[in-house]
């Protein structure tokens, strides 16, 4: 009996696109931005709810997930990028900080689940990884930029998570 990738070559497209969405978003360009305000709370609980919501199907797709290993590497690779980069926000203003913090600990949480997962499956690489360079954000300035940046790409990583998982678990 073939295994789930060899019945859907969608899978592996939808795992390829989950891995260099991951991967590409450091390289885009973004447009010259005005004068950042705050986030919206809504949008950052927003986040957090996708999270959440994220790390349960992930839970209940475990099992069939299993022949699913590279999709396990490029999710887990794709929550150390930003965890990294929600690390590189500290200090990014004092009634942002809890929510980014809480934020940070739940991407780190899923991130440890998955690895979790590829250590009982045997698939954990031989090499943990790292962070490459994170960008440098000096002023409160650069750092709600670079908050607005990380809240909506992982805002679009988590939904295309979410949609690979969903897919995954169609019979």
């Amino acid at each position: 009996m073939a295994g789930p990738a060899a019945q859907s070559p969608m899978k592996l497209v939808a795992l390829q696109l989950l891995l260099w969405h991951s991967a590409l978003w450091m390289v885009q360009e973004a447009a010259p931005l005005g004068p950042a305000s705050s986030l919206p709370q809504s949008f950052l609980l927003k986040c957090l709810e996708q999270v959440r919501k994220v790390q349960g199907d992930g839970t209940e797709l475990q099992e069939k997930l299993v022949s699913e290993t590279g999709c396990l590497r490029q999710l887990h690779s794709g929550l150390f990028l930003y965890q990294g980069l929600l690390q590189t926000l500290e200090g990014i203003s004092p009634e942002l900080a809890p929510t980014v913090d809480m934020l940070r600990l739940d991407i780190a949480d899923f991130a440890t689940t998955i690895w979790q997962q590829m250590e009982e499956l045997g698939t954990v690489p031989a090499l943990q990884p790292t962070r490459g360079a994170m960008p440098a954000l000096p002023s409160a300035f650069q750092r709600r930029v670079g908050g607005l940046l990380v809240a909506s790409h992982l805002q679009s990583f988590l939904e295309l998570v979410h949609r690979v998982l969903r897919h995954l678990a169609q019979p």
